[in-house]
C-alpha cells in the first residue's frame, strides 16, 4: 500500500470511521504480532497486547498528531502493552504451577526458538530491523535509546544468533 494511502486511512480513523480504522490494523496486525511476539515469547499474551493495542490506538487516535508517524506511534503503544502484560505476568507467576503449552505454530516455530536464544534487547531491535523494516534512527526513536545502541545490539544480536543458534564460529 501506498504511503499515501496509509495516512489517507489514518486522517478518516481519526474522524471516526471505522471502516477506515478496520483496514489500517489490519494492514499492520502481522508487524504487531511479530514484535509482541518478540517480547512477550508467548501466542496468547501476544495476541492480548495486540488486542489492547487495537483498542488503545481507537480510543486515543485523536493525540496522534502526524499521520505519517502512525505505525511508529502504534508500535511504542504496543511495547508499553508487551511490558505491562510481562510485569503483570512476573507478579502472578509465583501463583502458576505449569504453564499450559500454546498452540502450535509450525510457521514462526524456527523464528521464535532463534529469537529466544537472544536476550530481549537484542530481540525486540532485531524484531524491529528485519520483521517490521523499521529503519535504525525510527527504532531509537521508539525503543528511546541512541541510534548507536540500536546498531549495537543488532551486531551483537547477529553474532550471538551465529554463534548460539546456528553454531557458526567467529572468523569462520
Amino acid at each position: 500500500m501506498q504511503k499515501e494511502d496509509t495516512e489517507n486511512l489514518v486522517k478518516k480513523a481519526k474522524q471516526k470511521e471505522p471502516d477506515a480504522f478496520t483496514e489500517l490494523m489490519q494492514l499492520y496486525l502481522k508487524d504487531m504480532y511479530r514484535t509482541a511476539i518478540a517480547i512477550l515469547l508467548n501466542d496468547e499474551d501476544a495476541a492480548d497486547a495486540v488486542q489492547d493495542t487495537i483498542l488503545a490506538c481507537w480510543e486515543k487516535l485523536d493525540m496522534l498528531k502526524s499521520p505519517q508517524y502512525f505505525k511508529t506511534w502504534m508500535t511504542r503503544i504496543l511495547i508499553n502493552n508487551c511490558y505491562r502484560i510481562r510485569k503483570h505476568a512476573k507478579n502472578t507467576e509465583a501463583l502458576k504451577e505449569h504453564e499450559e503449552p500454546s498452540v502450535y505454530d509450525e510457521y514462526n516455530l524456527e523464528l521464535k526458538e532463534a529469537l529466544s536464544f537472544l536476550d530481549e534487547k537484542y530481540r525486540i531491535v532485531m524484531t524491529l530491523f528485519y520483521s517490521e523494516g523499521y529503519r535504525i534512527d525510527e527504532i531509537a526513536g521508539i525503543l528511546k535509546i541512541p541510534k548507536s545502541t540500536v546498531q549495537t545490539r543488532l551486531h551483537r544480536g547477529r553474532k550471538k544468533l551465529a554463534r548460539d543458534y546456528y553454531g557458526i564460529k567467529e572468523g569462520v
